[in-house]
C-alpha cells in the first residue's frame, strides 16, 4: 500500500443529509482528532433518469450539485467544530457503493471508511449492506459502522 505525502490517515465518511451521517461524522471527527488524522466527506449525487429530457436533466444535474456543495460546507463546520480541521470535500456523481470505492481506491491516504447505520425497520442502509456485508472481505481499508441512535455523548465516550 502507497502511503500519501503528508502521511495524514484520513477518515472518509460519505454524507448525505440523514441522522445517521451526522452520528458517523461527530465519530470520524473525534476520532481524527485524537489520532491526528484528517476527514474527507464524499457526497454522491446518484444519476436521475431523464435521459429525452436533457434541460430536465441538466437542470437537476445543477440543482443537486448546488445542494451537495451546501450540505458539504454545512457539514464542514461542524467538522471544524467537533476536531478543529477543515475537512476535504469531494463530490461525485455516479450510483454511490462505486463512487466511495473509486474514491477509496484513488486517495491511498483513505484509511477508514465510516458509516452511520439507520435504525430503522428498513435495515442499516443499502451503502451499509454493500459495502460492510457483500464487499468488506475485498476492500482495502477498513470498514466502521456507527449505529445511527448513539447520542454525542456516547459518541465522546466510545472515542
Amino acid at each position: 500500500m502507497t502511503s500519501d505525502a503528508s502521511g495524514i490517515r484520513k477518515f472518509l465518511v460519505c454524507v448525505d443529509d440523514t441522522p445517521e451521517c451526522r452520528v458517523a461524522l461527530r465519530f470520524a471527527c473525534r476520532r481524527a482528532k485524537k489520532t491526528g488524522g484528517g476527514v474527507t466527506l464524499l457526497r454522491v449525487i446518484e444519476p436521475a433518469d431523464f435521459q429525452h429530457w436533457v434541460a430536465v436533466e441538466d437542470l437537476m444535474r445543477e440543482e443537486a450539485r448546488d445542494a451537495a456543495e451546501a450540505l458539504l460546507q454545512e457539514l464542514a463546520a461542524g467538522v471544524n467544530e467537533w476536531a478543529d480541521l477543515m475537512p476535504e470535500l469531494v463530490v461525485r456523481e455516479g450510483p454511490k457503493r462505486d463512487s466511495v470505492l473509486t474514491l477509496i481506491e484513488e486517495d491511498p491516504a483513505i484509511r477508514i471508511l465510516v458509516l452511520g447505520a439507520a435504525s430503522g425497520p428498513e435495515g442499516p442502509g443499502p451503502l451499509v449492506n454493500a459495502l460492510a456485508s457483500q464487499m468488506a472481505g475485498t476492500m482495502r481499508v477498513p470498514v466502521t459502522i456507527v449505529p445511527g441512535t448513539l447520542s454525542n455523548v456516547q459518541i465522546d465516550e466510545l472515542t
